[in-house]
């Protein structure tokens, strides 16, 4: 072997402490303060921060947390990162057959590193590796949280997307193989700046796109070419926590974004038949699951607006799907009159978490109303909306799109060119004709009403509606 045969720890005592047991002791403050992010499989990928751990590790501990039911499964992880110390032209592996901390050592994948010599674009670099803490500082965590696994190491320089993803299309593997891109978010703005900036790129990021810059991520590079990857395996986002230096340890004038994301298997909505029994029946159909799912929502959803208001909150009913994946909107009306709306379109947290967020969002953050204010409270009436899959609607022309589309049936998701908007299919309701449906959407998106283009985009859903009056409804 040329080269270095274990790679020592360059960092430990500086980002991290060199002692075992004080480094074991903060790894669990880390992890152990995690919210819980409840996952039906293993996350195939996910983008950690990579800053001291004084700074980073809370936002990183939430990713990692996700990895104790996998403790056994995961026997491989891919950790990519950029470089931060020397000029490279590609991708850069080590010689070295292990890397070390203070914790022990980690074997390094060579038998995977040899199946990549073919690609120009990878080469071997002891150098870029040598004082590299990108990937060193993700070692610790891993090594806490996983039993056995051996490491694929690779510092990126001056590369594209698309070398990237080719990378670890290769090393893509099953379940067993994890896949780690560690990356800062914005560096040194101020506080407020910071958080603007930063939540700009994660929303990009949850969409999985992947046109990014150094300025919103040091590790824009290798976290573009994981979208790429996680697009072409239709993987969904999540987003786990999105901090900065100002909410952890440091001062507020100039601040380094962190995030933690994880990239999963798109959620299926299917109750199995013991899920279905818990949930008080044996129909194992979503309309099995809805009589008691709707008010285990609206609870929520009520609670966290109320919580938020000082005011008391009321028991929330258990249900087996509140810990899966979902997507939701909230309405909330007062006097009959529209006093707020906001929701997803993707499942990217918990279905217990997105209605609380939704929730609070309708109420105190929807920029066409003032925030609720507590005497509202009492006669809000709210309103929580499922979403399905999203479908691709195809259409080349308006015409095809009215005929196809189902009138109080379907939710729309309309985009071009960045332009995005979304009907629920509760608008129906006031837009019963296809056209007016159609033409105030566009409106929505800021387009004009008679707008048609060929790469106009479209697509449809379901969504399973709640009301407090314990209606459910399939539309």
């Amino acid at each position: 072997m040329i080269g270095i045969q274990t790679r020592p720890s360059a960092v430990a005592g500086r980002f991290y402490p060199e002692d075992p047991a004080e480094l074991e002791a903060m790894l669990g403050v880390c992890l152990h303060g995690a919210v819980s992010q409840a996952a039906v499989q293993p996350p195939k990928v996910l983008l950690v921060p990579h800053a001291g751990l004084i700074y980073s590790g809370p936002v990183a501990g939430s990713a990692y947390a996700l990895l104790a039911p996998w403790r056994e499964r995961i026997r491989r992880v891919v950790l990519v990162g950029p470089s931060h110390r020397v000029a490279l032209a590609g991708l850069a592996a080590p010689h070295a057959g292990a890397f070390a901390t203070p914790l022990g050592e980690v074997e390094v994948d060579r038998a995977a590193l040899a199946g990549l010599a073919d690609l120009p674009q990878l080469g071997f670099s002891d150098a870029a590796h040598a004082l590299e803490h990108s990937l060193e500082v993700q070692l610790p965590f891993l090594q806490r949280v996983l039993a056995r696994f051996t490491l694929v190491p690779l510092v990126v320089g001056r590369a594209t997307p698309g070398e990237v993803a080719e990378v670890l299309e290769r090393l893509w593997g099953g379940d067993e193989t994890l896949i780690v891109i560690s990356s800062d978010l914005s560096h040194y703005l101020p506080y407020a700046e910071a958080r603007a900036r930063d939540r700009a790129t994660i929303e990009r990021v949850l969409r999985l796109d992947a046109d990014l810059d150094g300025d919103e991520a040091c590790g824009a590079v290798p976290l573009a070419g994981a979208l790429v990857a996680a697009r072409n395996h239709g993987l969904a986002a999540r987003l786990l926590d999105l901090r900065n230096s100002g909410d952890t340890a440091g001062d507020r004038r100039r601040v380094v974004g962190y995030g933690a994301v994880a990239f999963e298997p798109r959620p299926v909505w299917r109750a199995t038949e013991d899920e279905a029994q818990a949930a008080g029946g044996d129909d194992v159909s979503a309309a099995g699951e809805d009589r008691h799912l709707g008010p285990a929502l609206l609870s929520r959803a009520r609670n966290a607006i109320a919580a938020v208001l000082g005011l008391g909150t009321e028991a929330e009913p258990a249900h087996p799907a509140l810990d899966r994946p979902g997507a939701t909107f909230v309405t909330l009306r007062h006097a009959g009159a529209l006093r707020g709306c906001v929701g997803a379109l993707q499942a990217r947290q918990p279905l217990h978490e997105d209605v609380r967020v939704h929730a609070v969002a309708a109420a105190f953050d929807d920029p066409r109303f003032l925030p609720l204010a507590r005497e509202e409270f009492a006669a809000l009436q709210i309103e929580v909306s499922v979403l399905g899959e999203a479908e691709p609607l195809a259409a080349t022309s308006e015409a095809e799109a009215r005929a196809a589309l189902r009138r109080g049936v379907d939710g729309v998701i309309l985009e071009w060119r960045g332009r995005r908007a979304t009907f629920l299919p509760q608008v129906w309701e006031q837009l019963p004709q296809t056209r007016a449906f159609l033409n105030a959407l566009k409106l929505k998106a800021g387009l004009a009403p008679d707008f048609w283009a060929e790469d106009l985009r479209l697509a449809r859903y379901q969504v399973r509606k709640f009301t407090e009056a314990d209606e459910t409804e399939m539309a």
